[in-house]
Protein backbone atom coordinates (compact mmCIF):
# COMPACT_ATOMS: atom_id res chain seq x y z
CA UNK A 1 0.00 0.00 0.00
CA UNK A 2 2.92 2.27 -0.63
CA UNK A 3 3.73 2.33 3.04
CA UNK A 4 1.01 4.72 4.15
CA UNK A 5 -2.32 4.40 2.33
CA UNK A 6 -5.25 2.14 2.91
CA UNK A 7 -4.17 -1.45 2.58
CA UNK A 8 -4.99 -2.80 -0.86
CA UNK A 9 -7.08 -5.94 -0.82
CA UNK A 10 -6.40 -8.46 -3.61
CA UNK A 11 -9.08 -10.95 -4.55
CA UNK A 12 -7.43 -13.71 -2.51
CA UNK A 13 -5.24 -11.97 0.06
CA UNK A 14 -2.38 -13.99 1.47
CA UNK A 15 -1.11 -13.01 4.88
CA UNK A 16 2.50 -13.61 5.89
CA UNK A 17 3.04 -16.10 8.69
CA UNK A 18 3.29 -14.52 12.10
CA UNK A 19 6.51 -15.43 13.91
CA UNK A 20 5.67 -18.20 16.39
CA UNK A 21 5.84 -17.69 20.12
CA UNK A 22 5.61 -20.35 22.74
CA UNK A 23 1.94 -21.08 23.47
CA UNK A 24 2.77 -20.70 27.15
CA UNK A 25 4.27 -17.22 26.82
CA UNK A 26 1.99 -14.87 24.90
CA UNK A 27 2.29 -11.18 25.65
CA UNK A 28 -0.37 -10.20 28.17
CA UNK A 29 -2.28 -7.04 27.30
CA UNK A 30 -4.63 -5.50 29.84
CA UNK A 31 -7.17 -2.91 28.73
CA UNK A 32 -8.45 -0.85 31.64
CA UNK A 33 -12.14 0.09 31.49
CA UNK A 34 -14.34 2.07 33.88
CA UNK A 35 -17.96 3.26 34.00
CA UNK A 36 -18.79 5.42 30.94
CA UNK A 37 -15.67 4.29 29.08
CA UNK A 38 -15.61 5.08 25.35
CA UNK A 39 -16.62 1.84 23.66
CA UNK A 40 -14.36 2.22 20.63
CA UNK A 41 -11.36 3.06 22.84
CA UNK A 42 -11.67 -0.48 24.17
CA UNK A 43 -12.99 -2.34 21.14
CA UNK A 44 -10.74 -0.76 18.49
CA UNK A 45 -7.33 -1.69 19.93
CA UNK A 46 -8.70 -4.97 21.27
CA UNK A 47 -9.80 -5.99 17.77
CA UNK A 48 -6.35 -5.22 16.36
CA UNK A 49 -4.75 -7.60 18.84
CA UNK A 50 -7.52 -10.18 18.42
CA UNK A 51 -7.10 -10.14 14.63
CA UNK A 52 -3.37 -10.59 15.10
CA UNK A 53 -4.14 -13.67 17.16
CA UNK A 54 -6.59 -14.95 14.53
CA UNK A 55 -3.99 -14.65 11.78
CA UNK A 56 -1.37 -16.34 13.94
CA UNK A 57 -3.32 -19.59 14.19
CA UNK A 58 -2.28 -22.03 16.89
CA UNK A 59 0.27 -19.81 18.64
CA UNK A 60 -1.47 -16.49 19.34
CA UNK A 61 1.04 -13.81 20.35
CA UNK A 62 -1.30 -12.00 22.74
CA UNK A 63 -3.31 -12.86 25.83
CA UNK A 64 -6.07 -10.26 26.11
CA UNK A 65 -8.19 -9.18 29.02
CA UNK A 66 -10.38 -6.21 29.83
CA UNK A 67 -10.18 -5.25 33.49
CA UNK A 68 -11.98 -2.82 35.76
CA UNK A 69 -12.18 -2.02 39.45
CA UNK A 70 -14.35 -4.75 40.95
CA UNK A 71 -14.77 -6.51 37.61
CA UNK A 72 -18.19 -7.48 36.30
CA UNK A 73 -20.33 -5.61 33.79
CA UNK A 74 -19.15 -2.07 33.06
CA UNK A 75 -21.42 0.27 31.12
CA UNK A 76 -19.74 1.94 28.14
CA UNK A 77 -20.66 5.38 26.86
CA UNK A 78 -22.55 3.87 23.90
CA UNK A 79 -24.90 2.01 26.24
CA UNK A 80 -23.32 -1.42 25.82
CA UNK A 81 -22.07 -3.40 28.77
CA UNK A 82 -18.51 -4.73 28.82
CA UNK A 83 -17.69 -7.92 30.69
CA UNK A 84 -14.53 -7.22 32.68
CA UNK A 85 -12.22 -9.08 35.03
CA UNK A 86 -11.21 -7.60 38.41
CA UNK A 87 -7.99 -5.61 38.58
CA UNK A 88 -5.08 -8.09 38.65
CA UNK A 89 -2.54 -8.16 41.42
CA UNK A 90 0.23 -5.60 41.01
CA UNK A 91 2.90 -8.27 40.55
CA UNK A 92 0.95 -10.40 38.03
CA UNK A 93 2.70 -10.96 34.71
CA UNK A 94 2.06 -8.16 32.23
CA UNK A 95 3.45 -6.90 28.94
CA UNK A 96 1.24 -3.94 27.98
CA UNK A 97 -1.15 -1.84 30.03
CA UNK A 98 -3.60 0.09 27.85
CA UNK A 99 -5.84 2.76 29.37
CA UNK A 100 -9.04 3.62 27.51
CA UNK A 101 -10.70 7.04 27.60
CA UNK A 102 -14.26 8.25 27.66
CA UNK A 103 -16.64 10.50 29.59
CA UNK A 104 -15.96 8.58 32.79
CA UNK A 105 -12.21 9.11 32.75
CA UNK A 106 -12.24 12.14 35.04
CA UNK A 107 -14.14 10.27 37.74
CA UNK A 108 -11.69 7.38 37.29
CA UNK A 109 -8.73 9.77 37.56
CA UNK A 110 -10.17 11.10 40.82
CA UNK A 111 -10.21 7.62 42.39
CA UNK A 112 -7.01 7.36 44.48
CA UNK A 113 -7.15 3.58 44.62
CA UNK A 114 -7.46 3.21 40.84
CA UNK A 115 -4.78 5.82 40.17
CA UNK A 116 -2.48 4.02 42.60
CA UNK A 117 -3.12 0.74 40.82
CA UNK A 118 -2.33 2.29 37.44
CA UNK A 119 0.93 3.77 38.73
CA UNK A 120 2.01 0.52 40.35
CA UNK A 121 0.87 -1.69 37.47
CA UNK A 122 2.70 0.53 35.00
CA UNK A 123 5.91 -0.25 36.85
CA UNK A 124 5.35 -3.91 36.07
CA UNK A 125 4.58 -3.39 32.37
CA UNK A 126 7.05 -3.29 29.50
CA UNK A 127 5.05 -0.43 28.02
CA UNK A 128 1.99 1.63 28.88
CA UNK A 129 -0.45 3.17 26.40
CA UNK A 130 -3.55 5.35 26.50
CA UNK A 131 -6.29 5.98 23.99
CA UNK A 132 -7.91 9.40 23.67
CA UNK A 133 -8.66 10.87 27.10
CA UNK A 134 -7.14 7.87 28.83
CA UNK A 135 -4.09 10.16 29.00
CA UNK A 136 -5.75 11.88 31.97
CA UNK A 137 -5.40 8.69 34.00
CA UNK A 138 -1.75 8.42 33.00
CA UNK A 139 -1.27 12.04 34.01
CA UNK A 140 -2.95 11.48 37.37
CA UNK A 141 -0.59 8.55 37.94
CA UNK A 142 2.43 10.75 37.22
CA UNK A 143 3.34 8.82 34.09
CA UNK A 144 3.32 11.83 31.75
CA UNK A 145 5.71 14.02 33.73
CA UNK A 146 8.52 15.16 31.47
CA UNK A 147 7.10 13.28 28.51
CA UNK A 148 5.44 14.14 25.20
CA UNK A 149 1.78 13.17 25.08
CA UNK A 150 -1.29 13.23 22.83
CA UNK A 151 -5.01 13.08 23.48
CA UNK A 152 -8.25 14.01 21.72
CA UNK A 153 -7.84 17.47 20.19
CA UNK A 154 -10.71 18.92 22.22
CA UNK A 155 -8.94 17.98 25.45
CA UNK A 156 -5.34 18.99 24.66
CA UNK A 157 -5.56 22.34 26.44
CA UNK A 158 -7.14 20.78 29.52
CA UNK A 159 -4.53 18.00 29.66
CA UNK A 160 -1.74 20.57 29.42
CA UNK A 161 -3.36 22.71 32.13
CA UNK A 162 -3.87 19.84 34.56
CA UNK A 163 -0.47 18.26 33.97
CA UNK A 164 1.96 21.07 33.19
CA UNK A 165 4.96 18.73 33.45
CA UNK A 166 3.71 16.92 30.31
CA UNK A 167 4.45 18.24 26.81
CA UNK A 168 1.06 17.92 25.13
CA UNK A 169 1.10 17.83 21.32
CA UNK A 170 -2.24 18.48 19.57
CA UNK A 171 -1.21 17.32 16.09
CA UNK A 172 0.03 13.69 16.13
CA UNK A 173 -2.21 10.65 15.80
CA UNK A 174 -0.12 9.00 18.49
CA UNK A 175 3.07 9.75 20.39
CA UNK A 176 5.68 7.41 21.78
CA UNK A 177 8.00 8.70 24.49
CA UNK A 178 10.06 5.84 25.84
CA UNK A 179 7.75 3.14 27.20
CA UNK A 180 4.75 5.52 27.27
CA UNK A 181 2.46 5.66 24.23
CA UNK A 182 -0.49 8.05 24.00
CA UNK A 183 -2.94 8.48 21.14
CA UNK A 184 -5.37 11.04 19.79
CA UNK A 185 -9.13 10.73 19.69
CA UNK A 186 -11.11 7.49 19.47
CA UNK A 187 -10.13 5.77 16.18
CA UNK A 188 -6.50 6.75 16.75
CA UNK A 189 -6.43 3.86 19.22
CA UNK A 190 -6.45 1.55 16.19
CA UNK A 191 -3.43 3.36 14.75
CA UNK A 192 -1.66 3.02 18.07
CA UNK A 193 -2.47 -0.69 18.42
CA UNK A 194 -1.15 -1.38 14.91
CA UNK A 195 2.06 0.42 15.86
CA UNK A 196 2.38 -1.80 18.93
CA UNK A 197 1.88 -4.90 16.78
CA UNK A 198 4.51 -3.62 14.36
CA UNK A 199 6.93 -3.08 17.23
CA UNK A 200 6.33 -6.62 18.49
CA UNK A 201 6.03 -8.64 15.30
CA UNK A 202 7.25 -6.52 12.43
CA UNK A 203 5.84 -4.45 9.62
CA UNK A 204 4.65 -7.39 7.50
CA UNK A 205 2.43 -8.67 10.29
CA UNK A 206 1.03 -5.22 11.10
CA UNK A 207 0.30 -4.70 7.41
CA UNK A 208 -1.51 -8.04 7.24
CA UNK A 209 -3.68 -7.02 10.19
CA UNK A 210 -4.38 -3.60 8.67
CA UNK A 211 -5.38 -5.21 5.37
CA UNK A 212 -7.68 -7.60 7.16
CA UNK A 213 -9.36 -4.74 9.02
CA UNK A 214 -9.31 -2.50 5.92
CA UNK A 215 -7.66 0.41 7.73
CA UNK A 216 -4.51 2.46 7.41
CA UNK A 217 -1.35 0.80 8.65
CA UNK A 218 0.06 4.26 9.31
CA UNK A 219 -1.30 7.71 8.77
CA UNK A 220 1.53 10.02 7.75
CA UNK A 221 3.62 11.55 10.49
CA UNK A 222 2.38 14.97 11.53
CA UNK A 223 -1.04 14.61 9.96
CA UNK A 224 -3.39 16.70 12.06
CA UNK A 225 -6.25 15.07 13.95
CA UNK A 226 -8.65 17.62 12.56
CA UNK A 227 -9.04 20.14 9.79
CA UNK A 228 -7.79 23.70 10.04
CA UNK A 229 -11.35 24.99 9.79
CA UNK A 230 -12.41 22.72 12.63
CA UNK A 231 -9.51 23.79 14.82
CA UNK A 232 -10.56 27.41 14.41
CA UNK A 233 -14.18 26.86 15.40
CA UNK A 234 -13.42 28.05 18.91
CA UNK A 235 -13.29 31.52 17.45
CA UNK A 236 -16.35 31.26 15.24
CA UNK A 237 -18.47 33.52 17.44
CA UNK A 238 -16.02 36.39 16.91
CA UNK A 239 -14.03 35.58 13.79
CA UNK A 240 -16.24 33.20 11.80
CA UNK A 241 -16.88 35.75 9.03
CA UNK A 242 -13.16 36.50 8.84
CA UNK A 243 -12.29 32.82 8.45
CA UNK A 244 -14.84 32.46 5.66
CA UNK A 245 -13.34 35.47 3.91
CA UNK A 246 -9.80 34.10 4.30
CA UNK A 247 -10.86 30.76 2.80
CA UNK A 248 -12.18 32.61 -0.26
CA UNK A 249 -9.07 34.78 -0.64
CA UNK A 250 -6.14 32.46 0.10
CA UNK A 251 -4.08 33.84 -2.78
CA UNK A 252 -4.60 37.44 -1.63
CA UNK A 253 -2.56 39.54 0.77
CA UNK A 254 -3.42 38.09 4.19
CA UNK A 255 -0.93 40.05 6.22
CA UNK A 256 -1.69 41.16 9.76
CA UNK A 257 -2.67 44.74 8.74
CA UNK A 258 -5.11 43.40 6.14
CA UNK A 259 -6.72 40.94 8.56
CA UNK A 260 -6.95 43.49 11.36
CA UNK A 261 -8.62 46.00 9.02
CA UNK A 262 -11.02 43.29 7.84
CA UNK A 263 -11.91 42.55 11.48
CA UNK A 264 -12.35 46.26 12.22
CA UNK A 265 -9.68 46.28 14.92
CA UNK A 266 -6.21 47.67 15.52
CA UNK A 267 -3.38 45.27 14.78
CA UNK A 268 -2.43 44.97 18.42
CA UNK A 269 -5.98 44.41 19.63
CA UNK A 270 -6.71 41.97 16.80
CA UNK A 271 -3.60 39.91 17.51
CA UNK A 272 -4.42 39.71 21.22
CA UNK A 273 -8.09 38.83 20.84
CA UNK A 274 -7.48 36.39 18.00
CA UNK A 275 -4.85 34.45 19.95
CA UNK A 276 -7.14 34.32 22.98
CA UNK A 277 -10.02 32.95 20.91
CA UNK A 278 -8.19 30.53 18.62
CA UNK A 279 -5.04 29.59 20.50
CA UNK A 280 -2.78 30.67 17.63
CA UNK A 281 -1.54 33.81 15.95
CA UNK A 282 -3.28 35.13 12.82
CA UNK A 283 -0.18 34.25 10.79
CA UNK A 284 -0.27 30.66 12.04
CA UNK A 285 -3.97 30.39 11.25
CA UNK A 286 -3.48 31.64 7.69
CA UNK A 287 -0.67 29.17 7.11
CA UNK A 288 -2.79 26.34 8.51
CA UNK A 289 -5.72 27.19 6.23
CA UNK A 290 -3.43 27.48 3.22
CA UNK A 291 -1.78 24.15 3.96
CA UNK A 292 -5.18 22.47 4.26
CA UNK A 293 -6.27 23.91 0.90
CA UNK A 294 -3.03 22.70 -0.67
CA UNK A 295 -3.56 19.24 0.82
CA UNK A 296 -6.96 19.01 -0.83
CA UNK A 297 -5.60 20.07 -4.22
CA UNK A 298 -2.67 17.66 -3.98
CA UNK A 299 -4.95 14.73 -3.20
CA UNK A 300 -7.87 15.63 -5.48
CA UNK A 301 -6.21 17.16 -8.56
CA UNK A 302 -3.23 16.71 -10.83
CA UNK A 303 -2.30 20.39 -10.81
CA UNK A 304 1.46 20.99 -10.74
CA UNK A 305 2.80 21.78 -7.29
CA UNK A 306 3.92 25.22 -8.49
CA UNK A 307 0.36 26.12 -9.49
CA UNK A 308 -1.02 24.80 -6.21
CA UNK A 309 1.46 26.96 -4.31
CA UNK A 310 0.31 30.04 -6.22
CA UNK A 311 -3.40 29.23 -5.90
CA UNK A 312 -3.14 28.75 -2.13
CA UNK A 313 -1.17 31.93 -1.55
CA UNK A 314 2.29 30.55 -0.82
CA UNK A 315 3.95 32.60 -3.51
CA UNK A 316 6.55 29.96 -4.34
CA UNK A 317 6.90 26.20 -4.38
CA UNK A 318 9.70 26.45 -1.81
CA UNK A 319 7.47 28.33 0.64
CA UNK A 320 4.82 25.64 0.24
CA UNK A 321 7.43 22.94 0.85
CA UNK A 322 8.66 24.61 4.06
CA UNK A 323 5.09 24.99 5.36
CA UNK A 324 4.35 21.33 4.65
CA UNK A 325 7.48 20.20 6.45
CA UNK A 326 6.61 22.39 9.42
CA UNK A 327 2.94 21.41 9.61
CA UNK A 328 2.85 17.84 8.28
CA UNK A 329 6.43 16.57 8.46
CA UNK A 330 6.08 15.76 4.77
CA UNK A 331 6.86 17.36 1.43
CA UNK A 332 4.04 18.19 -1.02
CA UNK A 333 5.37 15.52 -3.38
CA UNK A 334 5.37 12.85 -0.67
CA UNK A 335 1.89 13.87 0.45
CA UNK A 336 0.57 13.55 -3.10
CA UNK A 337 2.22 10.14 -3.47
CA UNK A 338 0.41 8.93 -0.36
CA UNK A 339 -3.03 10.36 -0.95
CA UNK A 340 -3.61 11.20 -4.60
CA UNK A 341 -5.66 8.66 -6.57
CA UNK A 342 -3.67 6.63 -9.10
CA UNK A 343 -3.34 8.09 -12.55
CA UNK A 344 -5.62 6.53 -15.17
CA UNK A 345 -4.07 3.83 -17.28
CA UNK A 346 -3.58 4.35 -21.02
CA UNK A 347 -4.23 1.49 -23.42
CA UNK A 348 -2.50 1.80 -26.79
CA UNK A 349 -4.86 1.43 -29.80
CA UNK A 350 -4.89 -2.09 -31.12
CA UNK A 351 -3.26 -3.52 -28.00
CA UNK A 352 -4.78 -5.38 -25.07
CA UNK A 353 -2.09 -4.61 -22.54
CA UNK A 354 -1.78 -1.45 -20.48
CA UNK A 355 1.26 0.55 -21.52
CA UNK A 356 1.68 3.36 -19.04
CA UNK A 357 -0.03 5.76 -16.68
CA UNK A 358 -1.20 9.03 -18.06
CA UNK A 359 0.87 11.92 -16.74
Amino acid sequence: MGGQGLAEMPESPRFPPIPPRSPTSPRTIEVLAFPSVQLLDVAGPLQVFATTNDLAGEAPPYALRVVAAGGGLVGASAGLGLATAPLPAIDAALDTLLIAGGPGVHAAAADPALVGWVAARAGRARRVASVCTGAFLLGAAGLLDGRRAATHWTHCAELARRFPAARVEPDPIFVRDGPIWTSAGVTAGIDLALALVEQDLGRAVALAVARHLVVFLKRPGGQAQFSAALSLQAGEDRFGDLHAWIADHLAADLSLPVLAARAGMSERSFSRHYAARSGMTPTQAVEQLRVEAARRLLSESRLPVKRIAARCGFGSEETLRRSFLRRLASTPQDYRARFAPPLPLRVEPGRNDVSERVA
